[in-house]
């Protein structure tokens, strides 16, 4: 399973247009996370998630929200490269995790006060 996980994040990163830098540190983090583990290989095995897992009350379906506002706010802007890469999103959520576990106050910081859609000069 180890593997096959490995693989699908290799896939991931690949669509997603992230490096050979970005994979390993992402799996090196992945692989000192039990709970994040559990969350990527169960999304892996049955395409939707488990949920079980959370950070400072936070799980992967809460901070893939929290990252959709800030693409939209992207696509307002004119940058639309996550518009159609569901696998960017994805990879991004349990990334964000990851870190959210290592750095806790600063993403929670971050969910609770930053708002992608809501920037100066927005409705300008």
């Amino acid at each position: 399973m180890e593997e096959r996980a490995y693989e699908w994040a290799k896939a991931l990163c690949y669509y997603a247009g992230e490096d050979e830098a970005f994979l390993q540190n992402f799996w090196q983090m992945l692989g000192q996370s039990e709970g994040i583990y559990r969350e990527y290989l169960y999304y892996l095995e049955h395409q939707q998630f488990l949920c079980a897992y959370k950070v400072a009350g936070y799980s992967v379906v809460d901070i893939m929200v929290w990252q959709m506002d800030h693409f939209k706010a992207q696509m307002d802007r004119g940058k639309d490269d996550m518009k159609n890469n569901g696998d960017k999103m994805l990879l991004m959520a349990f990334d964000t995790m990851l870190k959210m576990e290592q750095n806790t106050e600063y993403y929670v910081n971050l969910m609770q006060t930053e708002t992608g859609t809501d920037y100066p000069g927005k409705y300008n």
